[in-house]
């Protein structure tokens, strides 16, 4: 399937017409919402030219569905999946009228407690978090089952992790959403990834993998991980969304850029663990491995593939069995 300028019109079905109306809607709260994500960069043209069309392909699709659609977003370290799901949540709660909720993976890290005790239990660089096998995969699962009961006004808790202390929120904190949804975006670096071949796992892709898992026992543990829970949270997503980045190098850069904001917004204690370049390109290496691999054999199979310049903007997007839409606009 050849990259696109821009969606194609029988995916998001909008109108010229429909277009400037739902404009009128948003405009000024989208602005907004950029300036409180510190989004200087955009060109304005990109609401009408894609985060419009998106919205509304993704409205679309879920007339296929007598209940909620649940659309998974992946990209790499630094991407941009944070922003897009949450504009994506402003312009189909505003402007299309639909009941969404956003969840990140990163939600669903394990504690530190919990990480350490899987360090000596299985392998030192599980006390990391960010690779498969450091997440409450089970809690994610129940997490969907519970978003996607059709029960009105029923209140479910979602699980906050902060990275500044590298540890899970207290539960008191933890956010509440109300059911029914229409839309569940479920966003993070490793979303919809595939286990690797064995044979892939035995040479080492960087220093880290080298020298930390010389006998390969931490990659073959997450890899395990993929094949099983991972695999079932994953067959739950009727849509699969990539951010596909230029390459791998990248990631330091545009990842760092998240780690400037991250300390800006962070009431600096003693506590934080905000990372300096050094300790940024070692914990960027526990995710050089399976952000190659989905850098390789995702856009053949994601749903939609928005390939990133190094602008870090959208320049073309992908489609790959986009589901046909029947009935009418859910009002």
């Amino acid at each position: 399937m050849p990259y696109r300028n821009a969606l194609p019109s029988e995916i998001h079905g909008l109108t010229d017409q429909e277009l400037a109306l739902v404009n009128v809607q948003i405009a000024e709260p989208f602005r907004q919402l950029l300036a409180d994500q510190q989004v200087d960069d955009l060109p304005d043209t990109m609401l009408n030219s894609f985060y419009l069309p998106l919205a509304a392909a993704l409205a679309k699709a879920t007339r296929n569905k007598s209940g909620t659609l649940i659309v998974g977003v992946n990209g790499a370290q630094g991407s941009g999946k944070t922003t897009l799901c949450s504009i994506l949540t402003l312009l189909l709660e505003s402007g299309f009228g639909l009941r969404v909720a956003s969840l990140s993976i990163d939600d669903l890290y394990l504690t530190r407690s919990e990480r350490d005790k899987l360090g000596k239990s299985v392998h030192p660089l599980l006390v990391t978090r960010g690779v498969p096998g450091t997440h409450d995969v089970k809690l994610g699962v129940q997490l969907l089952t519970e978003l996607q009961k059709t029960q009105a006004g029923r209140k479910i808790s979602i699980p906050g992790f902060d990275k500044s202390i590298d540890d899970r929120i207290p539960q008191s904190d933890w956010r509440m959403v109300k059911t029914p949804l229409d839309i569940i975006l479920f966003e993070g670096w490793c979303v919809g990834a595939t286990p690797q071949a064995t044979e892939e796992l035995r040479h080492p892709v960087n220093s880290l993998e080298e020298l930390d898992d010389a006998e390969g026992r931490w990659r073959e543990y997450v890899n395990s991980q993929l094949a099983t829970d991972y695999a079932h949270l994953f067959a739950s997503f009727d849509l699969l969304l990539m951010l596909e980045i230029p390459g791998m190098e990248w990631v330091f850069t545009w990842r760092g850029l998240q780690e400037q904001k991250l300390a800006a917004q962070s009431q600096r204690t003693a506590a934080t663990q905000l990372m300096d370049k050094a300790a940024l390109q070692r914990f960027i290496m526990h995710y050089e491995r399976l952000t190659r691999h989905m850098l390789a054999e995702m856009p053949e199979r994601a749903n939609l593939v928005l390939r990133l310049n190094s602008a870090h903007q959208v320049d073309a997007v992908r489609i790959n069995n986009w589901p046909a839409t029947k009935g009418k606009r859910k009002t």
